[in-house]
């Protein structure tokens, strides 16, 4: 079996800590039962897969902005594939299943799943999509979704009308509808209609056929090049909804949206998170602070308090879905970013009348992790090292560099950067144009 896990969004309904590089399935502040550690979604999911023993290999379809994160939470345990443009998840999923093709050598029978990289759930979700794949392979049906059993009649979610029974455990599907509003949702559920949780199964070759319709080439580096061919639509649309041969296999267990601030603070541990003070007199008030500087809440009840390089936000718990309305118009560039390297954080950015810029920037590199060996077109930096050991190349010579060093590298050089231990330094930027795509990258091999 191959599980396909899709991670997209643009990080703006748990604004301030999520952003467009890190969305919301890469905070890392769901409990390990069992331990004082926290995690992502995107972790919590990947080892909920392992411990369920589904013997499946994961690879995750994503964005370029969002490949460092996985990588940085995941590492070589999960295969990447990113779009070159952002689309939907009809051609998200096309290229991921060339990828699995062209790229891994999967055979045109081999079971995929897809599903989303962040729901909250438990262990008999997993089992319910062990059950998906054995419906595919006994051939019940060409394309098997998971239908999940709706608490309350949400208008968020799309429904699946189920029809007769195919078998044990699945049932055939009537129909699917979008997003009802709540009095449509009632009468659907009262017919025992199920949610739409956006796991699907079938068999490699169902979906590739239905991709080289639209985009075919012998290898998949021609189909990541033809991207932009596939049609910006959804899978639900252009495949479900479209289907012959279709069945829904019903899952009853405890499953969940952390998309919102209300939701996700009921998983939470703790009340506070970070450099916080509180009087002890606060009611239902959760506070999360990512900034150096201490923040101190007196008094609080019902309220989401969190504070990150990218913003301040003080919200009523029941107004936090209000949030993504207002943060989608702070047309701003990440302030904080996790690598596959480690961590950058902005300091200061600022933009003069003439067009002249500076950008001042911390960052952290893990022990062994580099940075690639690059040079920059528009811009000049200062590197001051500020803790740790590390290597610099310059123009192909290689030093050491540690604390108080400081180096200077112009627009045009090309340098890389090795840490022997944790290395931190700060980073200012100079220059016209202080964008993260101003970077050219060529190969280096540390010896």
């Amino acid at each position: 079996m191959q599980i396909i896990l899709l991670s997209g969004g643009s990080g703006t309904r748990l604004w301030p800590l999520s952003n467009d590089a890190r969305s919301k399935q890469f905070l890392r502040l769901l409990p390990v039962e069992g331990s004082d550690k926290l995690e992502s979604m995107v972790q919590r999911v990947v080892r909920q897969i392992r411990e369920a023993d589904l013997k499946a290999s994961v690879t995750v379809a994503t964005s370029v902005t969002q490949q460092d994160s996985i990588l940085a939470q995941l590492g070589t345990e999960v295969s990447v594939v990113t779009e070159p443009l952002r689309r939907d998840t009809f051609p998200a999923i096309c290229l991921a299943s060339e990828y699995l093709s062209k790229e891994k050598g999967c055979e045109e029978n081999e079971i995929i799943v897809v599903m989303p990289c962040d729901p909250y759930t438990e262990s008999g979700y997993f089992r319910t999509i062990a059950e998906m794949a054995k419906t595919v392979s006994k051939n019940v049906a060409e394309l098997v979704l998971m239908g999940i059993r709706p608490t309350y009649p949400s208008s968020k979610y799309g429904y699946i009308i189920p029809g007769q029974p195919l078998g044990k455990n699945a049932l055939a599907v009537r129909r699917f509808t979008e997003k009802p509003d709540a009095a449509s949702a009632e009468k659907f559920i009262e017919e025992g209609a199920f949610w739409n949780g956006g796991v699907f199964a079938f068999r490699l070759r169902y979906l590739t056929a239905i991709a080289e319709k639209y985009v075919n080439y012998p290898t998949f580096k021609e189909m990541r090049e033809h991207y932009g061919d596939f049609p910006k639509i959804s899978f639900d649309y252009e495949v479900a909804e479209k289907a012959k041969s279709v069945a829904v296999v019903p899952f009853d267990g405890e499953w969940k949206d952390l998309g919102t601030w209300n939701i996700l603070t009921d998983e939470l541990a703790k009340w506070s998170y970070g450099n916080v003070t509180t009087d002890g007199t606060g009611e239902n008030t959760h506070v999360i602070n990512e900034l150096d500087l201490p923040l101190m809440c007196i008094g609080t009840k019902n309220l989401v308090v969190a504070a990150s390089p990218d913003g301040i936000l003080v919200t009523e718990k029941s107004r936090s879905e209000e949030i993504k309305a207002f943060a989608d118009k702070l047309k701003r560039r990440p302030m904080y970013e996790e690598r596959r390297w480690g961590t950058y954080r902005v300091i200061d950015f600022v933009e003069y009348a003439d067009g002249f810029s500076s950008l001042t920037k911390r960052l952290n590199l893990n022990p062994g992790c580099s940075i690639s060996y690059q040079q920059h077109t528009y811009r000049d930096e200062v590197w001051t090292f500020i803790d740790g050991e590390g290597e610099i190349v310059l123009n192909g010579e290689r030093r050491k560099v540690n604390r108080g060093m400081t180096v200077h590298i112009p627009k045009g050089m090309r340098h890389a950067l090795r840490a022997i231990t944790p290395l931190s330094f700060i980073e200012v930027q100079t220059g016209s144009n202080l964008v993260e795509t101003d970077i050219i990258r060529y190969p280096f091999e540390w010896t």
